[in-house]
């Protein structure tokens, strides 16, 4: 019994010193060999309070109490907001709704020759709430099978919508890594932009795989989803916020949205929603894209990329929606 209950304690505390470990390799102050170093002290305390302790479990309790330090101090990291940021999250999307008109400020719309090389362009936008006609959703799929980039698109009519992308903030130096995006190395940002920057950015620049789905929403619904997306994009123009990975990435952040307006009847919580490459499936499953094809149909109908490569600008977002089933 006594073996057992070591074992099991041991099974819990090499992960949380594993992650421990990281957290200081990644986020404590210093040059990378000063973080390097003081991460390894760190690694090397752990079998040396049970090599100089008598008890196993004294040697337990002294290490939990070392982990609960580096919480403590996890928990005193706080975003900066003020760094030399990368250009394409220089600035903090906000907006506000008044009557039937929503403001938006800071859209993004760059014109891009290659993946690093565009023409920086910010604007001001207008929309008229009342012509809101529908919400659509692209996944763009970068890496793994198992891994997409989800955005979300509302549509105004005329060839007006407004795509917002939730993504990392990044400063001039640091380059994206999906390990370090579960140690507060990245702040939160929702990009406003126009779809001809976000989207034709995967599709015909980065030469991602990306799909498009027309949801089955309504306008109240898309509306409302809407208001609680512009409530947090406000509050992170005072107030920044840590980007995290596994509880608040481009996917799970979209599940809080739509939790919030769905009180009464939250969204289930899924797998899928965390392996974001098959999302689109679990929205076939609850119905929220059209079922009239068989999944495997409806998404070889939905990819856009190899459709938008052969296109420009002009009228891409009219364009990429020719074809994709209607909800």
């Amino acid at each position: 019994m006594g073996f057992l209950l070591k074992a099991l304690s041991l099974l819990f505390l090499l992960p949380v010193w594993g992650w421990g470990f990281l957290a200081i390799l990644f986020a404590s102050p210093g040059s990378d060999s000063i973080q390097f170093l003081q991460a390894g002290l760190f690694a090397l305390l752990l079998p040396g309070i049970f090599f100089f302790s008598r008890s196993f479990f004294k040697g337990l309790f002294l290490c939990l109490g070392a982990f609960s330090l580096i919480l403590i101090w996890w928990q005193t990291l706080q975003p900066a907001g003020d760094k030399e940021w990368s250009p394409d999250v220089a600035r903090v999307a906000h907006g506000e709704i008044e009557g039937n008109v929503l403001t938006m400020h800071n859209v993004r719309n760059f014109h891009y020759s290659s993946e690093k090389d565009f023409e920086e362009n910010w604007e001001t936008r207008r929309y008229n709430i009342d012509e809101l006609q529908g919400l659509d959703m692209f996944f763009s799929y970068w890496a793994s099978e198992h891994i997409a980039h989800a955005i979300m698109s509302w549509d105004f009519g005329q060839d007006q919508h407004l795509a917002i992308s939730i993504e990392t903030r990044k400063d001039i130096s640091q380059e994206y890594s999906a390990i370090k995006g579960f140690f507060k190395q990245f702040e939160l940002s929702y990009v406003a932009a126009d779809e001809r920057d976000l989207v034709r950015l995967r599709t015909n620049f980065r030469k991602e795989r990306v799909y498009a789905y027309r949801l089955q929403v309504s306008k109240e619904r898309s509306r409302a989803l809407l208001e609680d997306y512009l409530l947090e994009m406000n509050t992170l123009v005072a107030t920044p916020r840590f980007y995290d990975a596994l509880s608040r990435n481009c996917t799970t952040a979209i599940y809080l949205h739509t939790k919030a307006i769905n009180v009464d009847n939250p969204p289930p919580m899924d797998w899928k929603i965390l392996a974001s490459g098959h999302l689109d499936e679990l929205l076939y499953q609850e119905g929220v894209v059209s079922r009239q094809l068989p999944f495997a149909s409806l998404r070889q109908r939905s990819r856009i990329d190899l459709k938008m490569q052969s296109h420009g600008e002009e009228q891409f977002s009219r364009i990429l929606r020719q074809g994709l089933p209607k909800p």
